[in-house]
């Protein structure tokens, strides 16, 4: 790294310290630290919580996709586009939750459910949050450590130490001293100001990169691979054999049941000044993130030109040379792209990308620590207090758990021997929560009859299935001649050769058998609900609806009739603006599975040539969405600055109430009480 590469990370940081720092004067309640006082409008919301949501541990994970499957793989997630549209345009779960004015997952368990369900959750959402957290802070120093040319071990004190140990302690240190300063509040400001500088740079490094390489190159890179390996030909793939109705079915059911199920960076989705905002920063997400796509994608394919196009042989060999300085292999593959873009960026545009790694590692890490802190202090903590915390006490705590989380993540990435792709380790731990999870969330939001024994069903059956498929599937080459030995012994000679012909590899796919535990966890909450309900509950009061309506709840409980415009999730508070972004959205993620459909059946009618797919993919993922990125990059930054503005106009008028901490009484929050 060059001088001015550092110059471009430092100046934007110093920034975005000066400005979050002026967020602790504002920061006086437990709902500022958890909620940022539920005052954030849309664009604040889309913006901040769309740079939390990619860390530096997901670039690298994109990268190990891309450089293995390139584009031809994402051919098919086209095929869930209208379902993902319509989650996306009618605000399905999101705006019903914040309607509920709850801070946690499980706390909204609470006011549907009961107090031990909420800890019970509680626990399996924290659990399961920080060990998939534990990673992200080394994954993210090792990235920078092998970006920047780092030696891999320094000595201190005598001792030979890892470098990614130190920077660790560096950038948790720094994410914990925004997070702590004023919570949510502050993540909330900084993670828009970080969104905001990294959009003008996602596009000067896509253009930058552009430059560098022809399309020729790139194209002639991810053309030379084996038949059956294609990187642009989606059906000439080993995955496209496997691909027919029942994969797209559980894609598309999976998107549905875990629709906001997974609790990393929880706090935006009840930071929305009302259940609109927040639904039209999810709607404007689906726009923001164009310009970050491309400019991912860009280094990812460049990256792979870079290491295997015979014009590049001299650098991938240095490359090559340098990644033989790390010892694991697992952590080779990760670091094969940083080490690779680390040579070949030219100074300036290496700091721009530098930069934009850093912004994003720093709001993901300090997202998820409030996060997971916040969810063991409020749903397995709190709910056992029989006198509420004072404002002051609570926040101590809130802090002390998050520090905590920062601590748990140091000495489990610093110990950690990562053994597989970054996005395995993420299905391993999700599932702890996300496996049944779903069936409490929708059932209790969408459903009068469902129970709270059905929830504590549901949950553990789906959790349990997905937790235990994941874990035999790792360890199946080791038990399987234990399970043929137990059948040959109970007298099953089908059962042992049923397991010997299958011994290298579990039958069935991963795929299939989350399947299974989600349409399991489905059916026993129904079943149990229908066999346990005997008193509707009363919806209604929960998302303070019709007479239990509160100022920026929905004033109505009416069913509409359908209209045309219901399809795009127009209701009585969408503006002839918001109608416009909604209609957009839809019209042109519609054409683009129009092109699909098109494209697919001319295929499978005549066959084309490769180069007609590589022409394709440059339209689709890198013009066409680098044009539209510059437009909403100007867009967002109009957007972000102005409600950043009207944010800190809000809260010196915002009207605190100590009693909105989280805690439950009766099925609903404390603060909803009348005063005595």
């Amino acid at each position: 790294m060059h001088g001015i590469d550092y110059a471009i990370v430092l100046v934007p940081l110093v920034i975005v310290l000066v400005v979050s720092w002026s967020t602790r004067r504002y920061m006086k309640s437990v709902a500022d630290f958890m909620s940022a006082s539920r005052c954030a409008g849309r664009y604040l919301v889309c913006t901040a919580s769309g740079e939390a949501a990619f860390g530096a541990i997901s670039a690298v994970a994109i990268f190990e996709y891309l450089y293995k499957a390139g584009f031809a793989i994402g051919w098919w997630n086209t095929i869930s586009t209208p379902v993902g549209l319509m989650l996306t345009l009618t605000g399905f779960v999101i705006y019903r939750y914040r309607e509920t004015r709850a801070m946690t997952i499980a706390q909204f368990f609470e006011i549907r459910y009961s107090r031990n369900f909420r800890v019970f959750a509680g626990i399996m959402a924290w659990v399961s949050g920080i060990v998939n957290y534990g990673i992200f802070p080394a994954v993210g120093a090792r990235f920078f450590v092998s970006y920047c040319g780092l030696p891999q071990h320094v000595l201190l004190f005598g001792r030979t130490v890892p470098t990614f140990g130190i920077l660790m302690i560096v950038f948790i240190g720094f994410a914990l001293f925004l997070t702590l300063t004023g919570g949510q509040l502050t993540i909330m400001v900084s993670d828009a100001l970080e969104g905001l500088l990294s959009g003008a740079l996602y596009v000067i490094v896509a253009i930058a990169v552009l430059w560098m390489f022809s399309w020729k190159e790139i194209s002639e890179a991810m053309s030379n691979v084996p038949p059956g390996q294609s990187m642009l030909n989606p059906f000439d793939t080993a995955a496209a054999t496997d691909f027919n109705v029942w994969y797209v079915l559980i894609g598309i059911f999976s998107m549905c049941y875990n629709q906001m199920g997974w609790q990393g960076g929880h706090a935006f989705r009840s930071s929305a000044a009302n259940p609109h905002e927040a639904k039209m920063g999810n709607i404007l997400g689906s726009w923001r993130g164009g310009s970050r796509t491309v400019m991912i994608t860009l280094l990812g394919v460049c990256a792979f030109t870079y290491m295997t196009h015979p014009d590049f042989a001299a650098g991938a060999a240095a490359v090559n040379a340098q990644l033989q300085g790390i010892d694991s292999p697992q952590i080779q593959t990760q670091m094969r792209v940083p080490v690779a873009l680390s040579h070949l960026l030219p100074v300036g545009v290496k700091g721009a990308f530098a930069a934009i790694m850093f912004f994003a590692m720093i709001a993901c890490d300090g997202s998820y620590m409030h996060s997971w802190g916040s969810i063991f202090i409020q749903d397995v903590v709190l709910p056992f207090r029989k006198k509420s915390f004072t404002p002051k006490q609570h926040i101590r705590l809130l802090r002390w758990s998050i520090a905590g989380v920062g601590v748990f993540a140091f000495l489990f990435g610093l110990f950690f021997n990562q053994t597989d792709y970054i996005l395995m380790f993420f299905a391993i731990t999700g599932a702890i929560f996300l496996g049944g999870s779903g069936c409490a969330i929708l059932g209790g939001l969408y459903w009068k009859r469902g129970t709270t024994v059905a929830a504590w069903a549901g949950m553990i059956t789906g959790s349990g299935l997905a937790v235990s498929v994941i874990i035999l599937q790792q360890v199946w080459t080791k038990v399987v001649p234990h399970l043929a030995r137990a059948a040959e012994s109970a007298g099953v000679p089908a059962m042992k050769d049923y397991l010997l012909a299958h011994a290298g590899k579990f039958p069935a796919s991963g795929q299939v058998m989350y399947f299974y535990a989600m349409l399991t966890a489905v059916v026993v909450y129904v079943v149990v609900s229908l066999l346990t309900c005997r008193t509707p509950f009363n919806i209604d009061r929960m998302l303070h609806r019709g007479k239990y309506a509160r100022n920026g709840a929905s004033p109505e409980t009416a069913k509409r009739k359908f209209t045309w415009g219901s399809l795009l999730g127009f209701d009585r508070e969408f503006t002839f603006g918001d109608k416009i972004i909604s209609a957009s959205l839809f019209c042109w993620s519609m054409f683009w599975f129009a092109v699909f459909i098109v494209m697919t059946l001319g295929y499978l009618l005549r066959p084309w040539p490769i180069h007609v797919w590589s022409t394709y993919w440059h339209i689709n993922q890198v013009i066409v969405p680098l044009l539209v990125g510059i437009v909403t990059t100007v867009w967002f930054t109009w957007g972000g600055t102005r409600d950043l503005i009207r944010l800190f106009r809000t809260l010196p008028t915002v009207k605190r109430d100590a009693r909105d901490d989280g805690t439950v009484v009766s099925h609903h929050n404390l603060d909803e009480e009348p005063l005595p």
